[in-house]
C-alpha cells in the first residue's frame, strides 16, 4: 500500500463531493461539497496542496452493464480538467451504487436525504475513496485508470463546457 493522503471526488452536475484519507491510506472521511462551476477545480487543486495529496480518485458512474453514458463522459472530462490543474495523478474508478449506498446509509442514520444532498455528495466521495483504498490494499496496485490531462484551452472554472446550467438538477 502506497503511503500518502488521497482525495476522493464524486462529480455531479450541480455539486462535487470531496473526501480525503489519512496519510497511511487507511480511512476516508468527508471534507466538503463544492458547487460545480466557477472555482470548483481551483478549490480541488487547493485541497490537493493543503492535504499534500499523492493522487485524486474520481468516481466514474458507469451503467450496470459497464458502459459509459453521459454522466460517465462528463466525469471523464472533469477528471481530465482536474489532471491538467493538479500536479498529482488523477485516477478514474468505478463508482456504481456509491450515491445509492450513501443515501441508504445516511437515511438509516436518520439524515433527511431530501435536504441533505450536499452530505450525500460527501458520503458518496467517501465510498468512492474507501473502495479505492481497499482495492489497492488487496491488489497491491493503484486502483482504476490513470487520466490524461485535458488540454487547457480556457478554464472550465470560468464557465466553459461542462458547467451546469443555472437551476439544473444534480444526478
Amino acid at each position: 500500500m502506497r503511503q500518502g493522503a488521497r482525495l476522493g471526488v464524486d462529480v455531479g452536475s450541480v455539486r462535487v463531493g470531496v473526501a480525503a484519507c489519512d496519510p497511511g491510506g487507511v480511512l476516508a472521511t468527508p471534507v466538503e461539497t463544492l458547487r460545480r462551476g466557477r472555482g470548483d477545480v481551483t478549490r480541488l487543486a487547493d485541497l490537493v496542496t493543503e492535504r499534500d495529496a499523492i493522487e485524486v480518485v474520481v468516481g466514474l458512474p458507469t451503467s450496470l452493464s459497464g458502459r459509459a453514458g453521459p454522466a460517465a463522459e462528463a466525469a471523464e472530462r472533469y477528471a481530465g480538467e482536474l489532471a491538467a490543474r493538479v500536479g498529482v495523478p488523477v485516477r478514474l474508478v468505478d463508482e456504481r451504487f456509491s450515491t445509492t449506498a450513501a443515501q441508504r446509509g445516511l437515511h438509516a442514520s436518520g439524515v433527511d436525504t431530501r435536504t441533505g444532498r450536499s452530505v450525500i455528495d460527501q458520503a458518496a466521495a467517501v465510498i468512492i475513496l474507501q473502495g479505492a483504498l481497499d482495492a489497492e490494499r488487496v491488489s497491491g496496485t493503484a486502483p482504476g485508470r490513470l487520466v490524461e490531462a485535458a488540454a487547457r484551452d480556457g478554464d472550465r472554472d470560468a464557465g466553459g463546457p461542462g458547467t451546469p446550467e443555472p437551476g439544473s438538477e444534480d444526478d
